[in-house]
């Protein structure tokens, strides 16, 4: 098993320097839409360092933390400005690695992803280590497994950059030396932890002779219970989120009212466009998780519509209280979700699904209990018109502009968003006009004409406001 000490004690080992590669696999790149000309590193601490079948902490008041399964070069010998063709001499043995990263942290610093990545235990190394003498750098595999699930299995054959050119690369900058450690990338696949989630990764080179294998590097997810100080630097933003008591209000307000208030107030383009519920009379309250679906294009689709996409990845991260809200350009010649993706966001506790677009398995996710209001029904899958693009950025929704943490409140008229700023104030008086028209059917119900009354004069305001004060 891998330690903290000497690389050729194994079961105390800790590396001098950890160098991990940004973008290794054509399949990650392409997940993310981006492929890199030339490798690029970051450095981690040696104090992340972890063995296997150890713990990790899911920081307290985050919820990305994502497992990346990868294959860890270990050198043997110093190298300085190393050849490639030599480069592989200098590497000892071969392993496994999880570089695991907090997503919520990942841009405070930029590049070097030290907050994101850094933490103690973010880098669980082993369990054994393969003579890297014995395999053809060529011919290796990593694989990863979340609860027995396999999610990454890739070869270095879909590397961007061969394990030499990385190798002989780094030593023109910097001498490698003996212990140091290098992370080779992660294929596609990565995934969202959640506690108690148990994370398996193994390096083998199945063609080789003997099969070597570095074993199951396994790691178990644990809840932190340390809140970061935001008075010492940057920290995840709290979700905006809902007091029980707004949530209630929101609950008792029409989306008509509410969009009358907002339009009272300038705002006038807040109304998503189409969405209909797929259960008379169910309503939604909650902040806006985004996801952004962009027209199919076939050379496209196989690289960011298959495997952990962005429409599942949004579906495994919704928290409690938010609405995904789904940009579809109103497109309903494909679906954007079905049965079991409202079952993931239901059990994960969502409030519920706003889309400009289609669902498929309609009575199915009718009966899931999550209120869904979509603009229409289709019976095909995604892929006939849609291409999961993106998620957690500003969309366009049936007309509207959507920011993650916007408060969506949705009903049988339909949905409208209201800037976090300015909720509590157009609620309210959405409600208090509530009352007033309430007020006003009343005495049209007694017969008055709705000359004055509706809206009111002063005469009949006068009258209202004596009915508030108590009198008649």
């Amino acid at each position: 098993m891998i330690g903290l000490g000497r690389a050729e004690d194994p079961q105390t080992w800790r590396p001098g320097k950890i160098i991990a590669v940004h973008a290794g696999y054509a399949s990650r790149a392409a997940e993310r839409g981006e492929r890199p000309e030339h490798p690029s590193y970051f450095l981690k601490p040696a104090s992340s360092v972890a063995p296997s079948g150890g713990e990790v902490e899911r920081p307290a008041g985050t919820e990305q933390l994502t497992c990346e399964g990868e294959i860890a070069l270990v050198i043997g010998s110093p190298a300085r400005r190393v050849r490639r063709e030599e480069a592989w001499l200098h590497v000892s043995w071969v392993s496994a690695a999880n570089d695991l990263g907090v997503g919520e942290l990942r841009d405070h610093d930029h590049g070097s992803l030290l907050r994101a990545k850094g933490r103690d235990g973010f880098t669980p190394l082993g369990p054994e280590l393969i003579d890297a003498g014995s395999v053809d750098p060529a011919g290796l595999r990593v694989r990863t497994w979340v609860n027995g699930e396999v999610v990454q299995d890739a070869t270095t054959a879909d590397l961007l950059f061969p394990l030499e050119q990385i190798v002989a690369d780094l030593s023109q900058h910097l001498t490698l030396e003996p212990g140091d450690v290098i992370l080779t990338g992660t294929p596609a696949g990565s995934r969202v932890l959640a506690p108690g989630d148990v994370v398996e990764v193994e390096v083998d080179a199945p063609q080789a002779a003997a099969a070597p294998s570095s074993g199951r590097l396994r790691t178990t997810v644990v809840q932190g219970d340390v809140p970061l100080d935001a008075d010492l630097g940057a920290v995840p933003a709290p979700p905006a989120g809902l007091t029980p008591e707004l949530r209630d209000k929101l609950m008792r307000a029409p989306v008509a009212g509410l969009s009358a208030q907002l339009r009272k107030r300038g705002l006038d383009n807040v109304c998503i466009q189409g969405p209909q519920p797929l259960v008379a009379g169910d309503k939604a309250v909650g902040t806006a998780r985004t996801l952004r679906f962009l027209p199919n294009r076939e050379d496209l689709f196989a690289a960011h519509a298959g495997g952990y996409n962005a429409q599942k990845r949004t579906f495994d991260a919704v928290a409690p209280g938010e609405i995904l809200v789904i940009e579809a350009r109103g497109e309903q010649g494909a679906a954007t979700l079905g049965d079991v993706l409202a079952l993931r966001a239901h059990v994960r506790g969502a409030a519920g699904i706003v889309t400009d677009g289609a669902v498929r398995d309609a009575d199915a996710v009718a009966e899931v209990g999550l209120p869904v209001f979509a603009a229409g029904r289709h019976p095909a899958v995604l892929g006939r018109r849609h291409l999961p693009w993106d998620h957690d950025l500003a969309i366009a929704c049936g007309g509207a502009t959507v920011r993650p943490g916007d408060v969506v409140v949705a009903d049988s008229d339909g949905a409208v968003v209201i800037p976090p700023a300015l909720v509590e104030e157009v609620v309210d008086a959405a409600l208090a006009q509530e009352d007033e028209d309430a007020w006003i059917a009343e005495q049209v119900r007694a017969g008055h004409p709705v000359g004055g009354l509706f809206p009111m004069n002063a005469a009949w305001r006068a009258r209202y406001e004596r009915r508030e004060e108590g009198g008649r």
